[in-house]
C-alpha cells in the first residue's frame, strides 16, 4: 500500500512546478495493451450476458453501466427480484489499478470479485454451477473457450478468469491531467492546476494517489469526525473480523469522478462540491472556502479520460439445452 508522509507530500509539491512525471504523486494512466484478444472478446460477452444471473435480466454491465463511467449511477444497486444492494456499486473503471476489490476488499483481484455477484442471492441470485451450466448449454459459447483455453470445458475459473481479463482493458487514459502531467501546460485551466495545488497542500494525496489517484490503501471513513449514515456496512470489520477495522473502506479511484455519483459507499452525496467539503472535514478537520471548492472541483473533473469504445457483443442464442430464466418472484412459488 502507499502511503505518502508529511515529508514526501511537502517534496513533491515543492517539484509540483515542474510537472515532472517522477515527482508527482499521480501518474499517468498509459491505454491498455491486449495480448489475448480471443479471451477479452469472450470476457466481453460475459461481461454483457444476462443469463449469468437467474432472472435472465441482470449482468455485470447492470451495475458498471459502460455507459455511465462504469457504474449504475444509484446510491445501491438494483438486485435480483428488485432488491436493494447493500452498497454503492464502485467503478469498473481501472479496477485493476486497486489494491483489492469490492469496497471492504474481500476480493484479492478481479477475477474473484467477478464470481460474487453471480451467486449472490441479492444482486445476480443464481449459482456458479447453473451458470456455467447455461453457458455452456450453447455450442457458440463452447467453441470459444476451446479456442481460448484448448477444450471446451465451462466452468467458474476459466468463465470468471475470462471477464476478468475484458474488465483489465477498461483503462480511462489521456485525460486532461494526464496530458498536463506530460507537460502540456494548457491542457488543465488555472482553476484546475490552483485544486490540484490544494489536494496536495490538504494532504488529499496521502490516501488518492498512483494512477487511479486511490485504490491503493484502505482507510477509515470518518478520520477525524464521525461520518453519519445509514448504511449498515461496517467496512474491512466485515473481513477481517476486528473492531478497529470498522467503517474502514478502501480508497475509491477519483478517476472520472464526475461520472462515479452518487458518492461514498452509501450513495449518499450527489455533488462533487459536497463530497470534497465532506471529506475535508471528517477526513482532514478542515473547511474549504468557496473559491477553495470551485478549484478542487475542477481538478477533479481533469481526470476524467477517454472512456472504453466498446461494441456491444452479439450473444448465442439459448437453445432446448439452456435453462429458462426466473424473471419475476411469483415464478418461484
Amino acid at each position: 500500500m502507499i502511503k505518502l508522509t508529511a515529508i514526501a507530500i511537502s517534496i513533491m509539491t515543492m517539484l509540483g512546478g515542474h510537472y515532472a512525471v517522477a515527482a508527482e504523486p499521480i501518474e499517468v494512466i498509459t491505454p491498455a495493451k491486449i495480448t489475448e484478444p480471443e479471451k477479452v472478446e469472450l470476457g466481453k460477452m460475459l461481461f454483457f450476458e444476462t443469463r449469468l444471473s437467474k432472472s435472465g435480466f441482470i449482468s455485470c454491465n447492470s451495475c458498471h453501466n459502460l455507459s455511465t463511467g462504469g457504474v449504475d449511477a444509484l446510491p445501491t444497486s438494483i438486485g435480483h427480484h428488485w432488491q436493494e444492494g447493500p452498497i454503492n456499486s464502485p467503478t469498473v473503471l481501472n479496477a485493476d489499478f486497486m489494491l483489492a476489490q469490492f469496497w471492504d476488499g474481500r476480493a484479492s483481484n478481479l477475477k474473484e470479485q467477478a464470481a460474487g455477484p453471480i451467486a449472490n442471492p441479492k444482486e445476480m441470485g443464481f449459482t456458479h454451477e447453473l451458470a456455467t451450466e447455461t453457458i455452456a448449454s450453447m455450442p457458440a459459447y463452447r467453441a470459444r473457450f476451446a479456442k481460448v483455453y484448448g477444450d471446451e470445458k465451462v466452468d467458474i475459473d476459466r468463465l470468471t478468469d475470462a471477464i476478468a481479463a475484458f474488465e483489465k482493458t477498461l483503462v480511462t487514459p489521456n485525460s486532461p491531467f494526464d496530458q498536463y502531467l506530460l507537460g502540456k501546460q494548457d491542457a488543465i485551466s488555472s482553476e484546475a492546476k490552483a485544486g490540484y495545488q490544494l489536494f496536495k497542500d490538504k494532504g488529499c494525496v496521502s490516501c488518492h494517489n498512483g494512477p487511479a489517484v486511490g485504490g491503493t490503501m484502505f482507510m477509515k471513513m470518518g478520520l477525524i469526525k464521525p461520518f453519519h449514515t445509514n448504511n449498515p456496512a461496517e467496512g474491512r470489520k466485515g473481513v477481517t473480523g476486528k473492531d478497529a477495522d470498522k467503517y474502514v473502506f478502501k480508497v475509491p479511484t477519483l478517476r472520472n469522478i464526475e461520472l462515479t455519483y452518487p458518492y461514498f459507499h452509501d450513495g449518499s452525496v450527489w455533488t462533487l462540491e459536497e463530497a470534497v467539503n465532506t471529506m475535508a472535514d471528517i477526513q482532514l478537520g478542515q473547511k474549504l472556502t468557496d473559491k477553495e471548492t470551485k478549484e478542487m472541483v475542477a481538478f477533479l473533473n481533469s481526470l476524467t479520460g477517454e472512456q472504453p469504445h466498446i461494441t456491444l457483443p452479439i450473444l448465442p442464442p439459448s437453445n432446448k439445452a439452456t435453462p429458462r430464466p426466473v424473471p419475476f418472484a411469483a415464478a418461484t412459488k
